[in-house]
């Protein structure tokens, strides 16, 4: 069986979708260097990933031989050359700052395309990069120019001064997703502050230089609304530890790679960021980011279940064929691949909404903020619940060697697992989109922009559409049904109202590239997307689309 050599040139749908969403000479200069990030991650990152999850695990020191408390994290120097690799490539940095090549910043991307080829070999490293790119976007909209000008030229350095990775540590044993919980002190010291209390899963814990966390001043209200934001540097100038203790590291299932500890501050030295009691609205905006990354995570792990998936079905053979000579095999590959390219460009033009939003040069409408809030919350929860169904097939597909750990995709399973805990579960994020819905009325203007895409649609995919028609006609009655109903009524079909909206969008982002891209590929993947998604339930299927389409969605790229 062959090995994949460059996760890039093994996606020519992903090169579309970069063709598409960057401008011309920005396309020339990404297209080369996500060739070389393609081969880097498929090579030397891979094998890398490889012994840092079984052999090379993050390690706690927490006294040195003195006996002194140093609460170091000991990292293998294979991760140590990724976290080099990766930084210097501007995954994080290219965001806020000029490209030298082409003499204008990057976007998101851009770096959400990194991301993306990152994922999948190492969605556990590809953590701290999104703590790191939070951390980024906090100091940069919010800090104070002396704040701003101490930390970020580290957070977004690509190799001319020291790098400092970030963090955003939340979470407390108490609170858990109710951040509203937290009771970490901030204790004013002077001109900045002193920290008081414990975060329960702080991820990056010892590798980041800064992290960003909430805490509350004394004589702040009780909940989310008396919560502020701070800059806390893990060192002193003088390379001490900064009243920061670890107490132990997280033994995690999987993302292993990204070292997860419970945190003590004990008078950390604290800088504020923007407003006081502001810290849990700017920590929203992060974690809006954080859910995007979450989102390409997932698309990155669903790429390389299938790619596993797929060459082993055309080296494998049982009973004296192929496995990619069976009906059942074909049906498998056929619908992840329409799923995954699907999910893919739904996810990337998510990524290009948000791009404009976050952007301070690209003005955006209150009814485009919304909808950027409602696609990341119904997308992050979609992406990562197939995420572990990929997994899951593709070890399947492999019999009992998918189960070995010999093979990747025992990995993939345990760290896809998490992305649908971190940054809000599908429970969290239905509460999301029913607070969208009631506060801001965001079904409204998604409805709008669906009906609008469908009515530019040419009339020959116009004939694969009436699934999706009814579909927007069952969405409408729901959100009728719970107009004015009462809170467990509402809350009750909220995770139902996500799963529709999900299913209409990519159905109709299948039909859009079928339109934009051409060609009979495409047309096959909105006709076996939108079967699969809204007739799986009718239990004869005579067409058999995913069977007769096969060789021209699965087997057309294949090389064995």
């Amino acid at each position: 069986m062959r090995r994949i050599e460059n996760f890039y040139r093994e996606d020519p749908h992903f090169k579309e979708l970069m063709k598409q969403h960057l401008d011309k000479d920005f396309f020339v200069w990404a297209d080369q260097e996500l060739d070389v990030m393609g081969e880097l991650c498929a090579g030397e990152i891979d094998d890398r990933a490889v012994h840092t999850d079984r052999e090379g695990q993050p390690r706690l020191i927490k006294y040195n031989r003195l006996g002194e408390e140093i609460s170091e994290i000991w990292v293998n120097e294979g991760y140590k050359k990724t976290v080099q690799q990766t930084y210097n490539k501007g995954i994080v940095g290219y965001i806020h700052k000029d490209i030298p090549e082409l003499g204008h910043k990057g976007n998101y991307v851009y770096s959400y395309a990194q991301g993306y080829l990152l994922s999948q070999t190492e969605a556990g490293f590809y953590c701290p990069v999104t703590l790191s790119m939070a951390t980024a976007l906090l100091l940069q909209k919010y800090a104070s120019d002396q704040v701003k000008t101490r930390f970020l030229p580290h957070v977004i350095s690509t190799g001319e001064v020291e790098l400092y990775e970030g963090a955003t540590f939340l979470t407390e044993r108490q609170g858990g997703s109710d951040v509203g919980a937290n009771d970490t002190k901030a204790v004013k010291n002077g001109d900045n502050y002193k920290l008081f209390g414990e975060k329960y899963f702080a991820s990056n814990s010892g590798m980041c230089g800064v992290t960003m966390v909430l805490a509350r001043i004394d004589g702040s209200f009780d909940g989310t609304k008396g919560l502020s934001l701070f800059a806390v540097p893990w060192r002193k100038d003088d390379g001490s530890l900064n009243g920061i203790h670890i107490r132990r590291l997280k033994d995690k299932l999987g993302v292993r790679a990204v070292p997860s500890a419970e945190v003590e501050f004990d008078g950390a030295e604290a800088h504020l960021v923007g407003e006081p009691n502001r810290g849990i609205y700017y920590m929203m905006e992060a974690l809006n980011l954080s859910r995007v990354c979450n989102a390409i995570a997932s698309i990155g792990i669903m790429r390389r279940a299938y790619l596993e998936a797929r060459n082993y079905a055309f080296y494998r053979e049982a009973f004296g064929q192929k496995l990619t000579q069976y009906p059942m095999i074909k049906e498998t590959l056929t619908r992840l691949a329409a799923k995954q390219e699907v999910e893919t460009s739904a996810v990337f033009h998510l990524v290009h909404l948000f791009d404009r939003v976050v952007s301070d040069e690209t003005p955006t409408t209150e009814d485009e903020n919304v909808l950027n809030r409602l696609l990341i919350a119904i997308l992050k929860k979609e992406s990562a619940e197939q995420a572990i169904h990929f997994s899951h097939e593709a070890i399947e597909m492999h019999g009992g060697n998918g189960y070995i750990e010999d093979f990747v995709l025992p990995r993939l399973l345990r760290d896809a697992q998490v992305l649908t805990v971190w940054e809000g579960t599908a429970n969290i994020l239905g509460l999301e989109v029913l607070r969208l819905i009631n506060k801001h009325r965001a079904h409204e203007y998604f409805l709008v922009k669906i009906k609008e895409e469908l009515s530019n649609l040419p009339e020959e995919l116009l004939l694969f559409s009436s699934p999706v028609t009814e579909g927007i006609a069952k969405l409408e009655r729901l959100l009728e049904k719970i107009a004015g109903a009462d809170v467990d009524t509402q809350t009750y079909h909220s995770k139902r109202i996500a799963e529709l909206m999900v299913d209409i969008f990519e159905s109709v982002i299948a039909l859009k590239d079928a339109h934009t891209m051409g060609g009979e590929r495409k047309r096959m993947i909105a006709e076996v997307f939108i079967d699969h998604t809204w007739k799986q339930n009718e239990w004869i299927d005579e067409e058999m689309k995913s069977v007769q389409y096969f060789d021209d969605i699965v087997g057309v790229d294949v090389k064995v």
